[in-house]
């Protein structure tokens, strides 16, 4: 998958509250005490195949921070 984003950094997903659609995604920057989270759709969160442990890259780019599983 190719983006525009600059900041790409690796992460590791650390929690998941997930709601009736929505779900927050907690990261943790590889390499660091940095925390992130992310809020996206049930149906994204399901369709990355997101999980706890979970290995994903942070893609930050003006307000939008994505989540990108490698």
């Amino acid at each position: 998958m190719t983006h525009g984003a600059r900041n790409d950094s690796p992460a590791t997903v650390t929690a998941i509250k997930r709601g009736d659609v929505m779900a927050q995604v907690a990261v943790v920057l590889v390499g660091t005490a940095d925390r992130m989270a992310s809020v996206m759709t049930v149906d994204s969160l399901e369709e990355r195949g997101l999980k706890d442990g979970a290995t994903v890259h942070v893609l930050a780019k003006a307000v939008n921070v994505l989540l990108v599983k490698p």
